[in-house]
This record gives C-alpha cells, sequence and structure tokens, in this order.
C-alpha cells in the first residue's frame, strides 16, 4: 500500500513539473533545464522525488555558486518551484 502511494506521489510531482513546463514561458529555459537536471539526478537516486527535495537541492546550489549569472538562474528556479509547492496542512 505504502508502495503504491509513494508511486502515486511520484507520479504527481512529475506530471506536476512536466505540465508546467509545457506552459511555461520560454523566457524561463534555463531554469526550466536546472529544474529537469535536478529533477533526473535525483530521480536517480531517490524513489519518490518531490518538490521539497528539488528546493533543498536549489539551495544547496545557491550557498555553492559563484557565478552571478548562474546564481540568477537558480534563484529563478528556486521562486518558480516554491509558487508551484501547496503549503503543507499537516505533515
Amino acid at each position: 500500500m505504502r508502495l503504491v502511494m509513494e508511486q502515486n506521489a511520484l507520479a504527481s510531482t512529475e506530471s506536476q513539473l512536466s505540465e508546467y513546463f509545457q506552459h511555461a514561458d520560454s523566457e524561463y529555459a534555463s531554469e526550466k533545464e536546472v529544474i529537469a537536471l535536478i529533477y533526473k539526478q535525483l530521480a536517480a537516486v531517490k524513489l519518490r522525488v518531490s518538490n521539497k527535495d528539488i528546493i533543498l537541492a536549489l539551495l544547496e546550489r545557491l550557498e555553492s555558486e559563484h557565478d552571478v549569472v548562474q546564481l540568477d538562474i537558480y534563484r529563478q528556479a528556486l521562486e518558480l518551484i516554491v509558487q508551484r509547492t501547496p503549503d503543507d496542512i499537516a505533515s
């Protein structure tokens, strides 16, 4: 039962990201690429990838990056993901 719930949650995150990428403005191409890359990297090591996982990965990159252009891309990507993440009612 738990595996089914995790698979559904994974499919939900994947479908949300996929749908968003299809409808997002082309001005966010770099940000979408970063988010997609982070998602793929996380999915390679985790069964379930949530928006929170992507947010944490972006925060880690923001803390270690020194290139101002890349920092801006990470900030914009973080903003896009945070806007797409519903608030937790209860965890």
